[in-house]
């Protein structure tokens, strides 16, 4: 498949507004005390990662306004798992020179406790994809009590620098509250970015809000700490809310799928047949949708926009 080239950039539609008020104090510049983080813009735009799990999403992604890819495979079942290096190599040539495409590390679907096997397994397909010429890994462990494995964690790390290195939604599983999981996961030098939820299924829910705000103004103060990417439940509908709440408090990356199951072409449908996934995904297709991507991509820009604007004048 021709790589992508060339992408127009997407318009930005006057539909969001920033709240008036926050529970983060925006600070650009301006003296702040030392319980407000300093969250002054230092990149030029939000950055959205898209998890894609084919050579066609990944086109619709990047199409859209995806900055970043997260590679998976089987990503309409229970979250994605390690993508083939064939599929690696396919959305490599077909993205634009220097898209950063990190891999996921996950040998099966279901928990994050793995057996030595399968812990000796991802430390293979780490080196794989390290010699293959990935961006960057994305998995997570934790122990039988729900704790952050920080042993393994830190031998994984270390096998992958100097690749990137995220640290998944393994620590919206993790019996330890929000902070004290970070602080386990930044202990590990190697990692830089954990993806998170706030620890419940969706990210701009009411009950999330609060622990992702706590988190990323601790996160603000700690330099060398690990960066928050924000993900889970995020479309068109809940970014505004999301971003209103968030900026301010130092977020500056999302991450969303923007995906759905399609309808198979296959026109021959055995009757009663199935290869047990079960439901719609039984004869369809998981894909990304560019339309998706690109409605959130005009929201954010808007929305950053807006917040350098709100904080030049303040």
């Amino acid at each position: 498949m021709a790589p992508l080239t060339s992408f127009a950039p997407s318009p930005l539609p006057s539909l969001l507004r920033p709240a008036t008020t926050t529970h983060c104090a925006i600070a650009m510049g301006s003296a702040t005390s030392p319980e407000e983080p300093t969250t002054a813009p230092s990149t030029e735009r939000i950055t959205i990662e898209v998890c894609i799990d084919s050579v066609e999403s990944a086109i619709a992604a990047v199409r859209g306004g995806a900055d970043r890819l997260e590679l998976c495979g089987n990503l309409g079942l229970g979250g994605g798992t390690t993508p083939s290096l064939g599929l690696f190599k396919a959305v490599r040539e077909a993205a634009p020179d220097g898209m950063p495409i990190m891999v996921m590390v996950r040998p099966r679907t279901g928990d994050f406790l793995y057996t030595d096997a399968e812990f000796r397994v991802m430390r293979e397909d780490v080196r794989v994809f390290k010699d293959a010429g990935a961006h960057g890994v994305v998995f997570g462990i934790l122990l039988k009590d729900g704790r952050i494995d920080t042993a393994r964690v830190r031998s994984l790390a270390e096998e992958a620098a100097p690749m990137q290195v995220c640290f998944h939604r393994a620590i919206d599983m993790a019996s330890q509250d929000i902070l004290s999981a970070h602080l386990d996961i930044s202990s590990v030098p190697q990692i830089t970015r954990i993806l998170t939820s706030g620890q419940v299924p969706s990210a701009p829910s009411p009950s999330a809000l609060p622990r992702l705000r706590t988190l990323l103004r601790t996160v603000s103060r700690m330099p060398s700490s690990a960066k928050i990417l924000v993900g889970s439940g995020i479309n068109a509908h809940t970014v505004g809310p999301l971003l209103a709440e968030l900026l301010p408090c130092g977020l500056r990356e999302v991450h969303l799928s923007a995906g759905g199951w399609i309808p198979s072409e296959m026109e021959f449908r055995r009757e009663d047949m199935g290869m047990g996934v079960g439901g719609e995904g039984e004869w369809s297709v998981w894909r990304t949708s560019e339309d998706k991507v690109r409605a959130v991509r005009e929201l954010v820009d808007k929305a950053w926009l807006d917040f350098v604007e709100k904080g030049k004048i303040e």
